[in-house]
């Protein structure tokens, strides 16, 4: 199988595994990466996935042996798999060595990237005359900004783990051979949020790009209406109760809230 899927309570863990390519991804991998994120999206019990690769890479792209397997279409869905999904519920990448041409594009698709020390991230196929036709000239620029993300896409320049996270394109740096578990622990976090506030608010992130000022803080407004009308009074029950005092996210698997240096509650 070039893909494997595991279930861990509300976690889907999806795997390219296609090892011997550095996972580099064919036209059936794309199709079966398409059908497992449609899968997890359609189940309700699954609330958060994540996106990783099999022997010790993340995906090196494209698999250019499968050039002119496929006609390609650009009205029809990415060659990557689910590149042109935007799906209603969150998906981590466990970075692992290399995620690069389409395999960075895969990446860019996650809503978050936990990577590991020795992860390196590039435009690998800029050598090569192949364009980036799964997203990376659009999320690549919204996620680093213009400059940042031009200098990759003209240089094609290798990007580290810890140069990833400067920037903003890796969101956790963890050591070596820990990306999937810490990816694990992050989703478990995530998952024990109140879902309906948590996905509105990650989805009008991703609409008010959409809009102009004024509509998109019109569109938030409107979207927070469900999750005030549906979760809210629970939650401030819970806070008149006692919990989460002091920026405590002891009841979502966190025993302090992560504050910056030289910070305070």
């Amino acid at each position: 199988m070039s893909i494997q899927i595991d279930r861990d309570g509300a976690i889907t863990v999806i795997a390219i595994n296609r090892p011997a390519k550095r996972n580099a991804v064919d036209p059936a991998t794309a199709g079966a990466l398409r059908d497992a994120f449609a899968a997890f999206a359609a189940d309700e019990t699954a609330r958060v996935a994540i996106l990783t690769g099999c022997g010790g890479h993340f995906c090196a792209g494209f698999d250019l042996t499968a050039v002119g397997a496929t006609r390609y279409d650009p009205e029809a869905p990415g060659p990557m798999g689910p590149t042109r999904m935007l799906l209603e519920k969150p998906v981590i990448a466990a970075v692992e060595g290399h995620a690069v041409a389409g395999g960075l594009e895969l990446a860019l698709w996650c809503d978050l990237r936990v990577a590991a020390e020795s992860a390196i991230f590039g435009v690998y196929c800029r050598r090569w005359g192949v364009p980036l036709i799964d997203g990376g000239t659009v999320r690549l620029p919204r996620i680093v900004g213009q400059g940042r993300a031009l200098d990759m896409i003209l240089t094609g320049r290798p990007v580290d783990a810890a140069e990833a996270q400067r920037i903003g394109l890796a969101d956790r740096v963890v050591p070596d051979g820990t990306a999937l578990p810490a990816a694990i622990a992050l989703a478990r976090q995530i998952a024990a949020f109140p879902q309906i506030c948590m996905n509105s608010d990650r989805m009008s992130a991703y609409r008010q790009w959409d809009f102009d000022l004024e509509a998109a803080l019109t569109h938030e407004a409107h979207a927070g209406v469900r999750p005030l009308r549906e979760g809210a009074a629970a939650g401030a029950r819970r806070f008149a109760e006692g919990e989460g005092r002091s920026g405590s996210f002891a009841a979502f698997g966190e025993s302090e809230m992560r504050l910056p240096p030289n910070s305070s509650p």
